[in-house]
């Protein structure tokens, strides 16, 4: 907890506008993501939970790895669409790792919401507590003003993690531009028919609240069953009963 307040007071000063991925000094050279990859696959079980302990005893290769990542910004002129958003969401996944390793032990990211009001910082996710191309950033401003509002890929929120363990699992594995397409698939279809986080039936569904706080991303194209049913596997009936679960925001350990 001491080093949130740290990063709150250091960062206080660092109130601009939210940023978009043109706002960032880039880097046409785009970073390798094996490092990360390495640690996922240390430190992350193929059922997603995630041994802290052991990414605290590596935060020197962690470290490097994100200094890779703040010192190498997406062109969007010159990296394709897939290198750039493999780049963000694991910059999304590995800064929110370093966020709970920096304040390990605590039992959930939720304990970590700054303690006093400060304009613009409202949560954790708010909190600027690394540099992206020299600039100071945030969790909301890549989820929010990079990979929703950029990409229009709903995927992604099958993709991010955020360190609970409602949320989708952290995948053992970096994303990467060549695997991509294949990888976004994957995890729409274990979240989605994951019966601790979403549970399908035929005629009546219970199912995760990132459906109901992102229904906009889902539903430009149709219902949001419409959108279930192309990764479900039990067919829904349009006419189902939907309602939604309690959100579990204990720590993914």
């Amino acid at each position: 907890m001491k080093k949130l307040i740290i990063y709150t007071f250091f960062f206080v000063c660092s109130l601009g506008a939210y940023a978009n991925i043109q706002d960032y000094p880039i880097s046409k050279n785009v970073p390798t993501h094996e490092q990360w990859n390495e640690l996922l696959k240390k430190h992350v079980s193929s059922s997603g939970t995630v041994n802290y302990k052991g990414f605290k005893s590596d935060i020197k290769k962690l470290e490097s790895y994100l200094n890779l990542l703040s010192t190498n910004a997406p062109d969007r002129k010159t990296w394709s669409r897939e290198e750039q958003l493999a780049y963000w969401i694991n910059a999304y996944n590995a800064f929110t790792v370093k966020l709970i390793v920096d304040n390990y032990p605590v039992k959930s990211i939720q304990d970590l919401h700054p303690k006093i009001k400060i304009p613009l910082i409202n949560t954790v996710w708010h909190i600027k507590f690394f540099q992206i191309g020299g600039k100071d950033s945030s969790l909301d401003e890549i989820e929010h003003k990079i990979l929703r509002k950029e990409f229009d890929e709903p995927r992604i929120h099958f993709a991010i993690n955020c360190a609970s363990y409602s949320c989708p699992k952290l995948l053992n594995e970096a994303f990467t531009a060549e695997k991509l397409e294949k990888q976004l698939y994957a995890v729409a279809v274990d979240f989605i028919n994951d019966p601790k986080r979403n549970k399908i039936t035929k005629d009546s569904i219970q199912i995760s609240q990132i459906f109901s706080w992102f229904k906009g991303d889902f539903t430009k194209n149709g219902s949001i069953i419409d959108y279930l049913n192309q990764y479900s596997k039990v067919k829904i009936s349009p006419r189902a009963k939907i309602s939604h679960l309690k959100y579990d925001w204990s720590l993914n350990e």
